[in-house]
């Protein structure tokens, strides 16, 4: 006996969701077409994505926003995954009536605790999608993974910055400004 595994598309996800199928306020997400469950976020991790998502927010240009843990589509890679922050062209209005595509996507940024692996394999699933960056705060090893320019849908090897190094914020390849990577975890207890 065999099992056939069939992949869900984008819109399939998308119309599971709509049909109420899958609930709105689900803990899941689409990576190459397999529903997957989010991890849980602890204080940490919470911390970490508003200290980050403050630090970003200071330096962006007009036209630019951050959207948190909101749906990012990548149909090529049949891929809709919620990043924990996404740096995203327009206004709130610009996405009423759908997910911003990869085009409408400067940064995408992971916090990470425990599903590390899981969260450096997202790095082909953004990549694919042209993605122009892509950052890990890595909050065991206090550091920060920074995926950038993919090649061919591929990342060349990421930059690892310490927690006394700065990184650079490009959008649409312009450096708008550095952020201290200490800035964006949590305090040491």
């Amino acid at each position: 006996m065999s099992t056939i595994t069939k992949r869900l598309t984008v819109d399939q996800y998308d119309q599971m969701v709509e049909h109420g199928i899958l609930p709105e306020t689900n803990r899941l997400e689409l990576i190459n077409g397999r529903i997957v469950e989010k991890e849980v976020k602890n204080p940490d991790h919470a911390t970490a994505t508003r200290r980050t998502m403050r630090a970003i927010e200071r330096l962006l240009p007009p036209g630019w926003h951050v959207r948190k843990e909101d749906p990012v589509r990548i149909p090529n890679r049949r891929s809709e995954p919620e990043p924990d922050l996404a740096v995203v062209r327009g206004d709130d209005d610009a996405y009423e009536n759908r997910h911003p595509g990869s085009e409408d996507v400067a940064l995408v940024v992971e916090v990470t605790r425990s599903s590390v692996a899981k969260d450096r394999k997202l790095a082909r699933v953004y990549g694919g999608g042209g993605i122009p960056a892509y950052w890990i705060v890595n909050l065991p090893r206090r550091r920060l993974e920074v995926y950038s320019s993919p090649v061919n849908g591929t990342y060349p090897t990421p930059t690892i910055l310490g927690e006394t190094e700065f990184v650079e914020l490009t959008i649409e390849g312009q450096v708008v400004g550095q952020i201290a990577v200490a800035d964006l975890l949590p305090r040491r207890s």
